[in-house]
């Protein structure tokens, strides 16, 4: 009989190139086809999704819109009660692999913050009678 150092599996490589797809259960998470994303394009910042989906979605501090933070937080219904609920329909199911160009495209694009006045480079003065 053959004995394992069992100190072997501590100097073992791990895989390289290993790429976490998100499709990953952790701390209790369940696998799903698909990923939870908001269009922050669209969305209005109404809150909905965040009071239904606490776990799953916040309202961003900087512009006010809602984000999908986790993509275990809440069950698969919790998730498709918050989408329903949403007012402009911007909280949508999209493939794992869409993630990371969906994110680029969101880091690209210039928001103004919703409830905040747009900044003036110069002060206007009102108009004389």
């Amino acid at each position: 009989m053959s004995s394992i150092d069992p100190s072997l599996a501590f100097k073992t490589k791990s895989k390289v190139g290993y790429v976490v797809s998100g499709k990953e259960p952790r701390l209790g998470g369940q696998l799903r086809e698909k990923a939870v994303w908001v269009d922050e394009a669209t969305c209005i910042g109404c809150r909905y999704c965040s009071n239904v989906a606490s776990n799953t979605f916040v309202i961003e501090q900087t512009f006010g819109r809602s984000r999908a933070i986790r993509q275990d937080g809440d069950r698969t219904e919790i998730i498709q009660e918050a989408i329903d609920t949403c007012p402009v329909d911007c909280i949508h199911w999209v493939p794992f692999e869409e993630l990371e160009q969906l994110r680029a495209k969101l880091a690209a694009l210039d928001f103004q913050s919703l409830g905040m006045l747009p900044k003036l480079s110069k002060r206007l003065k009102p108009r004389k009678s």
